[in-house]
Formats: structure tokens, sequence, C-alpha cells
């Protein structure tokens, strides 16, 4: 049987591949593995409240208390897991992907994603279910799980002391947010205008279905349009779950994950607050990343692909700010884990304090042209091992002659396997692009 876990928890198609049973084998599991008091937190998806009632059936069933957050931003779980003394927390939520999706993911007490070994535990609960869909838990034993009236405002008030703690405010800021129509629909809206900042909101819908559709950070035109319609100074987008985040500048231009820790690790170096002068970033990053750090006198970690690869080099270094291009940026002092509105406010804070707009701001690195294409496959071990598909990877990387990269990878949480190609020119990048998914798809085959 294949694993449950990926790099994010569990994760596949609601009610079909991630089932209510192994929802509440997941709570059942996690009153041992992490203690009795779990802290759930849930998107807005149509199929999480029936998954939300599942873990509260196997944490009370095993003698548990479930408190429950209610609708809100996945860093928010890892925040108020400390906050409210939690064992662990647990989010409700497929992050980016469609809304026929779902996902279980687990924090610690301390708010940090599972260790390896933890993880196993539950792994192994999973698959120990006879299937899928076996009901497992004595649901007679279960109790209601406890509201948590004040969990979104002590998460927002959070926020808005990040700012406020520097002196800072977003006052003469007219700011669009795209909020996917998922977690982040109340917190960051309502967090900007406390720092004074004028909003426009867009795709702040509750209704499930349309949670990351057309919207949010994986589709930026209607964040794009609405920066223009509006004249604003920016745009953030958010995914579902709102632990990502990605700019848009008062021209439409994209200011992604790299711009935003480019951005970010200069301020932060000038201000004698950057850790080593070292920013975490992973092989994903553009290669004009690792260029403009390196005229800046910054020293970059790199890790594999994920925010929790990302994490881990951090806490191993000491470090105070890595990140990931799609938006997953983690800054220590205030969370333990990719924080969309963290990531927003911190990112404001320099335009603030070095009083330069974004559009200039973003001239800290220039971009390689990138083109990543995700194939879906049947086999990605397969296609991972293929010496032959290696050989043509190496072949196109010394076609580059050191003015590209070329990088090939399994999608952690989906079918896809993931080819990316940075060059200088767009139509060689293209090229070899096309060329080696043709390759993947034959491979697969």
């Amino acid at each position: 049987m294949p694993r449950f876990f990926g790099t994010d928890g569990v994760r596949g198609l609601a009610l079909s591949e991630l089932t209510v049973q192994m929802a509440e084998v997941l709570g059942h599991t996690a009153v041992s593995a992490l203690g009795l008091c779990l802290l759930i937190g849930r998107d807005t998806r149509l199929s999480s409240p029936a998954l939300e009632a599942g873990l509260v059936t196997g944490i009370t069933a095993a003698g548990g208390r479930a408190l429950l957050a209610g609708v809100i931003p996945t860093p928010a779980i890892a925040l108020l897991t400390r906050e409210y003394q939690a064992d662990g927390g647990v989010v409700i939520s497929a992050s980016h992907n469609p809304p026929e999706y779902n996902g279980i993911k687990f924090f610690d007490s301390q708010g940090y994603k599972l260790t390896k070994q933890v993880e196993s535990v539950f792994e192994a609960a999973l698959q120990a279910m006879p299937s899928i869909n076996s009901p497992v838990v004595d649901t007679a034993l279960s109790k209601c799980g406890e509201d948590l009236p004040d969990a979104t405002e002590r998460y927002i008030a959070h926020a808005v002391n990040t700012l406020r703690n520097q002196g800072l405010n977003l006052n003469g800021l007219k700011i669009v947010v795209d909020c996917a129509n998922g977690a982040a629909y109340r917190t960051t809206p309502e967090a900007f205008r406390r720092l004074g900042a004028e909003v426009v909101t867009i795709n702040t819908s509750t209704d499930g279905a349309s949670i990351n559709v057309g919207c949010g950070s994986t589709n930026l035109s209607c964040l794009q349009a609405a920066v223009l319609e509006h004249t604003a100074d920016l745009g953030f987008a958010h995914d579902g779950d709102a632990d990502r985040v990605i700019a848009v500048d008062a021209f439409g231009s994209v200011v992604d994950g790299d711009f935003i820790k480019a951005i970010c690790a200069v301020d932060l170096k000038q201000q004698g607050r950057l850790t080593d002068d070292t920013v975490v970033t992973t092989v994903m990053a553009n290669l004009g990343f690792f260029q403009s750090m390196a005229r800046n006198g910054i020293k970059v970690k790199t890790t594999a692909v994920g925010d929790s690869k990302v994490l881990s080099a951090m806490l191993e270094g000491g470090y105070t700010l890595g990140g990931e291009q799609s938006g997953h940026v983690i800054f220590l002092e205030h969370n333990t884990t990719g924080d969309g509105l963290i990531s927003a406010l911190q990112l404001m804070a320099a335009i603030k304090r070095l009083g330069q707009p974004l559009h200039e701001l973003a001239t800290v690195m220039r971009k390689y042209p990138q083109v990543l294409v995700n194939i879906e496959v049947n086999n990605k071990e397969k296609i991972a091992s293929s010496v032959r598909l290696q050989a043509a990877a190496q072949a196109a990387q010394d076609e580059l002659a050191g003015e590209g990269r070329v990088l090939l990878r399994p999608s952690g949480t989906e079918p896809l396997f993931r080819v990316m190609v940075e060059a200088s020119d767009v139509a060689q990048a293209e090229a070899i692009a096309k060329r080696l998914s043709a390759m993947v798809s034959e491979v697969d085959e």
C-alpha cells in the first residue's frame, strides 16, 4: 500500500481518497502521539466540516479535548497551538489545490510540523486500517468539540503587532487582497485595515466550491487587474489556507517569493537582524535570487523543495528568514511556519522603512526566464530513476553553459512530475522544457 503522508500531511480527493474514517483514525492517534488537547482549524472547502467532525470523533473517543478555531489560516493554528497551550494543532486544508481535494496536517505543541519519526506513528495507524472507509473508532465514546470564539482575533492581533512593535503602520497605502475564496477572507483584510491601509478585497466567498478556482496565488490575473483598476499601490494573493502570499506591484508586475525573500533579506541585513547574514531557500529559487544575494553580501543555504525542509535548515543553523518561490516565506521572529499575512506585512515594513514603492525595491534582483511544466504521470518513482532522462537533463544543462539550469522533480502532493528550465533566453528555456517533458511522458508509458 502506498504512503498516505506526502510532503505536507495527508492529501487527496476529499471523502474518497481522504475519508471521514481516516480523519477519525488520525484524531484518535493524535491523542497518543501528541497529547490530550488538540486545536483544529480548517479552510472553506465543502468537505472540511465533515473531516473536522471525524477528527473530533477520534480525539474525544480517545479521551482528548478538541478545540475548534473554525475557518482560519494554517499559520494561525501554528501560532495558537502555543497560545492556547495545546498539545498539538491540526489543519484541514489542501492549501493551493482545487476545491475537490482536501488534506490534514499536524503541528506539535510548539507550532512546528511533525518530525518524520512522529509522522510515522500516524502513517502506521492509517496503514493498519482494513480499508479507508472502515469504521475503526468507537464513536459511542465521542463528545463534541469546544468552540474558540476569540481564535481569529488573537491571530489578527499578533500579526498587527509585528508592525506596531517596529513603530510602523500602513497609512497611505492602498492595497488589493485576493483571499482565494479561502481561509484568509477575514484575517488579512482586517489586519491591513487596523494598520491604516485602504483595502480592496476580491475573492472572499466562503461557499467552499470556489476556493483557488481562477484566483489566489496560483492565478494572479484577478489581482493584477484589480490593482490596475483601483490604482492601488500593490496587491497580495493568498492560497486557500493562506500560508503563501504573492505580491503584485502598482504596475501589475508579479513579485513572487524569491523577490519577497530578497527584499526582506537586504532590509533585515541593513538593520543587523539577519542572522549570520544568511537566508534559506530551495533548489527551485530563481538563478537571479542567488546572484542578488551574492551582490548584497548575503549567504544562501539551499535545501530540497518543501517548507518543512526550509524550516529544518533554519532551525539547524539558527537562521531567521527562509522560504520558497511559491510564496511560502518563514519569518521565525514572528511564526514557526510559512505565514502569508506575516510575509505581506514584513514586505510592507521594508517598503515603509526604505521609503520606496514595491516596483523599485523589486529591482534588487533580475528574474531569469523560468519555464515550469507539470506533467500528469502514473509512476513518479520510475521517472525519477530513469537513467535516460537524467542523461538528457545533463545534456541540457551543458547546453546552457552556465547561463541557466535544469531541475526535474516529482510533486510531493499530486500525481505530477515537474520540469523546470531557466535560461537567459526564454525561447531556449521553452525548447528544452518541451523536449524534456516529452521524454518524461515517454518514460512513464
